[in-house]
C-alpha cells in the first residue's frame, strides 16, 4: 500500500467535525508521555504543556491531540504514564466532560486503534483513596484521521499524525517498538538516538513530507495538518498547504497550531523570564495568523 493509499484510506473514515469562525482549536501532538524515568522527552515539558493546555481550556477552546501523546513504544504500562502525569490526564478529562477532547492514534500509540485497548486504559481509573474503580473517560475514542469541515464554506482541515507517509513506522511499527524497548530506549539515556525516527532524521523527516505533498497535489491543495516529524511547518498561502503543529518533547519548548477566528497560527510556549527575574511561561505566535480561506482549494502550486 503507497502513502497516497494509505491518506486516502485515513481520509475516507476520518471522523468528521464541523466548525465555524467562532470556533477555537488547539492542535497539540507528539507529547510522548512517558513514565517520568530519565528516557521520558516529555517529563521537562510537563509543566509547561500543562500551564499552556489549562490557558486554552479557560478560553473555550477545544483540544485536538494528532497522535503520539502517550508513549506507548518505551513502557508497556499504561498505568505507569497515568501515576507520573495524573495532573495531565485529569486536565485533559476537564476537555472530555465537556466534549471538547478529540485524539488520533499516531505510530507510538498505535495500539489505541483498538477500541478495546483505549476502554482499558481510560474507561476508569484506580482510586487509592475510596479504594475502587472509578468512571474515567468512558467511551474515549481515538480516530486515525479527523475531517475539520467549516459550516458554511464546506473548506476542510485534515488531521491525522503523519506516519501514513512513514512506511516503516505505519507497516512495521510492531518491530519499531520492539527495537526502541531493547534497544533505544536504554541508548537513549546515554544520548544515542534513534536513527529511524523522522524526528531523529532529517533524511527521513524530508521524505515523510514530500509524500505528503504529493498527496495534497491530488486533493486540490487540502489544508493538511500533521505531526509525527517533530518539525514544525507553516507554509505561505500558494505553497503546498502542509502543516505541522511540532512536538511537546522540544529541548526548550512545546508548539502547537491554533485554528482561532477562522485563522492558523504556529505558536510556541517556553519558560522566560521577567525583567525583575521571575519565570514565567510564555506563549510566542511563530507564524500567522493566516486566514484558512487564503489557502484556495484548486490553485496552482508552487514547489515547497
Amino acid at each position: 500500500m503507497s502513502t497516497l493509499s494509505r491518506f486516502n484510506k485515513a481520509y475516507k473514515h476520518a471522523r468528521v467535525i464541523p466548525f465555524n469562525d467562532r470556533s477555537r482549536f488547539i492542535f497539540f501532538s507528539d507529547c510522548h508521555r512517558g513514565d517520568n524515568s530519565f528516557a521520558d522527552e516529555f517529563a521537562n515539558k510537563r509543566n509547561i504543556y500543562y500551564h499552556a493546555l489549562k490557558q486554552y481550556f479557560k478560553k473555550g477552546y477545544t483540544y485536538i491531540e494528532l497522535g503520539d501523546g502517550d508513549e506507548l513504544w518505551e513502557n508497556r504500562k499504561f498505568e505507569d504514564l497515568f501515576e507520573a502525569h495524573k495532573n495531565i490526564y485529569f486536565l485533559l478529562k476537564e476537555f472530555y466532560d465537556l466534549g471538547r477532547l478529540h485524539m488520533i492514534f499516531g505510530n507510538h500509540d498505535f495500539v489505541y486503534k483498538n477500541d478495546k485497548v483505549v476502554k482499558k486504559h481510560y474507561e476508569t481509573w484506580w482510586d487509592p483513596h475510596e479504594q475502587r474503580q472509578r468512571s474515567f473517560m468512558p467511551d474515549l475514542e481515538f480516530h486515525e484521521a479527523i475531517i475539520l469541515r467549516h459550516e458554511e464554506t464546506g473548506q476542510e482541515l485534515f488531521l491525522l499524525h503523519g506516519h501514513q507517509a512513514d512506511w516503516f513506522n505505519y507497516l512495521f511499527w510492531p518491530f519499531a517498538r520492539f527495537m526502541v524497548r531493547v534497544l533505544w530506549k536504554p541508548l537513549q539515556v546515554v544520548g544515542i538516538t534513534d536513527p529511524t525516527s523522522p524526528a531523529k532524521n532529517n533524511k527521513e523527516l524530508f521524505k515523510v513530507e514530500r509524500r505528503a505533498k504529493k498527496w495534497i497535489a491530488t486533493m486540490q491543495n487540502k489544508i493538511t495538518i500533521i505531526g509525527h516529524t517533530h518539525r514544525p511547518r507553516f507554509p505561505e498561502p500558494g505553497a503546498p498547504a502542509l502543516f505541522n503543529d511540532g512536538s511537546c518533547v522540544h529541548p526548550r519548548s512545546i508548539t502547537g497550531i491554533e485554528l482561532s477566528d477562522g485563522a492558523l497560527s504556529l505558536i510556541k510556549w517556553n519558560i522566560d523570564t521577567t525583567e525583575e527575574g521571575y519565570l514565567q511561561i510564555k506563549r510566542s505566535v511563530l507564524e500567522g495568523p493566516r486566514q484558512i480561506s487564503e489557502y484556495n482549494q484548486g490553485l496552482s502550486l508552487k514547489k515547497g
